[in-house]
């Protein structure tokens, strides 16, 4: 199975996959994690920033990992498209036209999960920006993307715990 989480940053989806990765059920999987970092240092423009270029590249990461049989990831390509369609330097025009062509990726995910922001503090991890208009304004276009190209997602809420619940209760053993 491919399994993908997406949300706005700063909502524990890395913390989520770093603990599945520790559940034997999950043993088989290859796991994916944020590289924001290693791409910052690299001198791609994140956060607000970012080009055309720099998603294409996270495009191309989360393309990359759908090859794998057996994956989780803390980001998907709705990730990308929302990111791109809120970085000042994309027209809307050439946004459009990279949701378009990133949603027919969507299909390729056995399970995809939304992860609220609701009751999670944003925190600073030296690499995402910390502002709060800009979080919501992610999570918004994340829920449309969502809505409009994935409406069978699963949302998830709560403690670590209880998502890893719910988690488990979804997915077919």
């Amino acid at each position: 199975m491919r399994i993908g989480f997406t949300g706005t940053m700063s909502v524990g989806k890395t913390t989520l996959v770093n603990t599945l990765k520790e559940l034997p059920e999950f043993s088989e999987y290859t796991f994916r994690t944020e590289r924001s970092k290693y791409l910052r240092d690299l001198g791609i423009p994140l956060n607000t920033d970012s080009t055309i270029k720099g998603q294409m590249i996270f495009l191309a990461e989360r393309a990359s990992e759908l090859l794998q049989p057996r994956i989780i990831t803390d980001r998907t390509v709705i990730d990308v498209m929302a990111f791109t369609n809120l970085a000042e330097s994309v027209p809307y025009y050439i946004g459009n036209q990279f949701e378009i062509l990133a949603s027919n990726l969507i299909r390729e995910y056995d399970y995809i999960f939304y992860i609220s922001p609701e009751g999670v503090p944003l925190e600073d991890n030296g690499v995402r920006t910390t502002d709060m208009e800009y979080r919501k304004k992610i999570d918004k276009e994340i829920q449309r993307i969502l809505k409009e190209r994935a409406p069978n997602h699963i949302q998830l809420s709560g403690t670590t715990e209880e998502r890893i619940k719910k988690i488990k209760e979804t997915l077919p053993f």
